[in-house]
């Protein structure tokens, strides 16, 4: 187990911690909020063909949904016979239900190690994982613009990050078609479960982010706010 603390440290959290430091010290201001957001943005921009892939695999499945749904509804005492017609339908389209899953995967231990960079702090004991040629920053004030204090939590941050999770979520949600005069059918468990999700995901977000430092909040908020540019650009192609 120590194995893989140290490797997780030494692979992950010492250099984005030694990044934020760099950031800061050289950023006119030594605003700790602007260097919070520049490091996002820049992990976003080494990660966005990784992102890219993500959105557009989870469009594409989303909306495959009523195909899915008709094969599922078709073959519903024949799973066997289910799985294999899912899979020809996943190869006819050229689909890989995982797809959008591996990128954000392979993103995780990333955004592990930016929370345990907020989370751990700045204080003294910390700098024994600053690189020797990283100066010593001395007192980090940990404000944004100098009125948001970033080291505690920030309900104001928490909500703004929820409501822009909740669009960033919609975003790539199929809409539903109106049944018009047709006959209302039984609800589709797929589609309940993506409407709790649109919503259970912003609430999940604001309770999290309600009780850490607001310096994730704000990390949180860049990040959601990139992927909603990002969502716009890639689908907007898809549609011309």
């Amino acid at each position: 187990m120590d194995f893989f603390i140290n490797f997780f440290n030494l692979v992950l959290y010492q250099p984005l911690f030694n990044l934020l430091i760099l950031i800061y010290l050289y950023l006119p201001g030594r605003d700790f909020g602007v260097a919070v957001i520049v490091l996002t943005l820049l992990t976003r921009v080494i990660f966005y063909p990784l992102g890219a892939k993500a959105i557009k695999s989870q469009k594409d499945l989303s909306e495959l949904q009523p195909k899915i749904k008709e094969i599922q509804e078709k073959y519903k005492d024949d799973k066997q016979r289910q799985s294999k017609a899912l899979m020809e339908l996943y190869q006819k389209e050229k689909i890989n239900p995982l797809s959008g899953c591996l990128p954000l995967l392979i993103q995780l231990p990333i955004l592990i190690a930016l929370f345990q960079v907020f989370w751990r702090g700045f204080q003294p004991e910390q700098m024994v994982n600053l690189y020797s040629f990283v100066p010593f920053p001395g007192q980090i004030e940990l404000t944004f613009l100098g009125i948001l204090n970033l080291s505690v939590p920030s309900l104001g941050l928490a909500v703004l990050a929820g409501i822009l999770q909740f669009f960033q979520t919609k975003m790539i949600t199929p809409h539903q078609k109106s049944g018009g005069g047709q006959k209302k059918k039984a609800p589709d468990f797929s589609q309940l479960m993506q409407k709790q999700m649109l919503y259970f995901f912003p609430i999940f977000t604001v309770f999290i982010l309600w009780r850490l430092p607001s310096a994730i909040a704000l990390y949180w908020l860049v990040t959601s706010i990139f992927s909603i540019g990002q969502q716009y650009l890639i689908l907007r192609k898809k549609k011309i």
